[in-house]
Formats: C-alpha cells, sequence, structure tokens
C-alpha cells in the first residue's frame, strides 16, 4: 500500500489547483457584489446610481429590469427607482457617496426573482 500512496500522493502536490474562473472584480470604478442574479456592480456618483451586471466577468444582455436603490449617509438615506437604460440600470437623484456609506439595491433582472445587494461605498 505505501508504494501506491507516494506516486499518488506525488501527482496531487504536482497537479495545478482547480481555479473557478471567477472574475468580481469592478469593471467601471465601483463595488462589486455577488449575488444569485449575477455581479452587481454599484458606481455612485452624487447625482446617479449606475448598477452593472456581469456573471462571471461578462456583461449579462439585460431586456427587463427594474427595482430601488438607497443609500445611507449616517441617519440620513435617499431612495430613488432603478430604471433600465441600456446595458445598465440607472437611479437618478441626490446621493451623499462619501467613502463609508451603505448602499442597498433590491434588484429584478430579466423576470427572476428580485435580489438583495448591500454595498458600502469607497
Amino acid at each position: 500500500m505505501n508504494r501506491l500512496l507516494v506516486p499518488l500522493m506525488l501527482c496531487v502536490s504536482i497537479a495545478p489547483p482547480a481555479i473557478a474562473a471567477e472574475d468580481h472584480k469592478p469593471k467601471n470604478g465601483g463595488v462589486v457584489v455577488e449575488t444569485k442574479a449575477g455581479d452587481l456592480e454599484l458606481v455612485a456618483k452624487p447625482d446617479v446610481i449606475v448598477i452593472y451586471v456581469s456573471d462571471h466577468g461578462k456583461a449579462v444582455k439585460l431586456t427587463t429590469a427594474s427595482g430601488k436603490v438607497t443609500v445611507f449617509a449616517g441617519t440620513e438615506k435617499a431612495e430613488a427607482p432603478l430604471t433600465l437604460v441600456g446595458d445598465k440600470l440607472e437611479a437618478k437623484g441626490s446621493f451623499k457617496v462619501a467613502p463609508g456609506n451603505k448602499a442597498l439595491a433590491e434588484v429584478s433582472i430579466n423576470g427572476k426573482p428580485a435580489v438583495a445587494a448591500r454595498f458600502t461605498l469607497n
């Protein structure tokens, strides 16, 4: 049995690790959160919140999408509806987008059940 164990251990230690091709890095300068609907990247500006949707690093084609976003700044909060604009979701309004502020997005994408994603702005 020891004669088989040593070659087997050698093969296992040499074999490359199986790494899934997961790419959860922001592509648009925002903050990425992984959800059941895919990766949501929130890009926050004082007058607009944009959410990009991707799956394993590739943009998801959005046929229908809607939802709302809420930005929390201390005890204050600003809420706005998300609408489909091309290949992304947008919410227009007045938002406090300082680092450390929180955002909650609730989105329904391509007829699937709604998902919630929590973001910490940077």
